[in-house]
């Protein structure tokens, strides 16, 4: 959720009953992210509890300076990705908190868990921003196979149905992005907001021209830059990523997006997607248990 989440979302996302998460390198300048976790944490203290990503890469110069403010405010579950370090694992064990790392294969699972991560994230293929290319049900087969633990499910996640698939799948919990990019609380802009309620899996373009990284991407957002989604040799020239005045450009109008988003019919307020999700649960329940 990168650009899209901060106090706002998290906190009616904690409100409604889930537990809400951002991204660190969201808040910018650092000094920011004081000021939101001080925020968050006073907003949601009789609530559901809050997480943070923490990008856990050599390109992330932030990264102790993050760590430290986790620390700080004692942030009750740090996601990490891109990296898997036993010290931060520590450091956040050393206030009682919990950490989840983000995996695309069953190799990360292993090494995460070995490493000392409470959790997995089991990010899967269509999910949105840096995903995996493994369908859930192999994804979800390999890890369970061997592992006991805490278990999250991303990818394509943005219905009741979809989220008692992943359970039924092993998963403890659903991991949901973008649909929440659709809604009052989030950052996105406007046009962003509508352009994932107007859209559907066939917009979604995989690449890892922009970032380096294999992710997911709205077409749309490709073509109002300027670059042909069919053909993105020329992505560097045409965006100037690499060049920091620019590339902050690009970033903030390439927009990331997962292909479950045909369940996004609207734009609404948190609470109102969380009870939907929710009732689409249950009522899914009722199905299976009527077959």
């Amino acid at each position: 959720m990168f650009l899209v989440s901060g106090p706002e979302l998290v906190i009616a996302q904690c409100r409604a009953g889930v537990i809400g998460s951002f991204p660190t390198l969201n808040a910018r300048p650092i000094s920011q992210l004081d000021d939101w976790l001080s925020e968050i944490s006073e907003a949601t203290q009789t609530n559901a509890p809050y997480a943070v990503n923490l990008i856990v890469h050599r390109s992330n110069p932030r990264l102790d300076q993050d760590l430290a403010l986790c620390v700080k405010h004692r942030v009750p579950i740090v996601i990490t990705s891109l990296g898997s370090q036993p010290e931060i694992n520590a450091a956040v064990h050393s206030y009682g908190g919990l950490t989840f790392h983000d995996v695309i294969h069953n190799d990360h699972a292993h090494k995460a868990h070995e490493r000392g991560a409470d959790g997995l994230v089991a990010v899967a293929a269509g999910a949105g921003g840096h995903a995996g290319v493994q369908s859930p049900f192999a994804l979800m087969q390999e890890i369970r196979r061997w592992y006991n633990g805490p278990l999250a499910l991303s990818g394509c996640i943005a219905s009741g149905r979809s989220l008692l698939a992943a359970r039924i799948l092993g998963a403890d919990f659903g991991y949901i992005g973008s649909a929440f990019i659709a809604t009052d609380e989030a950052a996105a802009s406007a046009v962003y907001k509508q352009m994932v309620v107007d859209s559907s899996a066939r917009d979604i373009i995989y690449t890892d021209r922009f970032s380096g990284i294999w992710g997911n991407y709205l077409r749309p957002s490709i073509t109002r830059m300027g670059v042909d989604p069919d053909d993105l040799s020329e992505v560097e020239t045409k965006l100037g990523l690499g060049k920091p005045d620019i590339e902050a450009k690009a970033w903030r109008d390439i927009w990331g997006a997962g292909q479950g988003i045909e369940a996004v019919r609207c734009v609404e307020p948190t609470a109102r997607l969380v009870e939907r999700l929710a009732r689409e649960f249950h009522e899914a329940q009722r199905q299976v248990a009527a077959f």
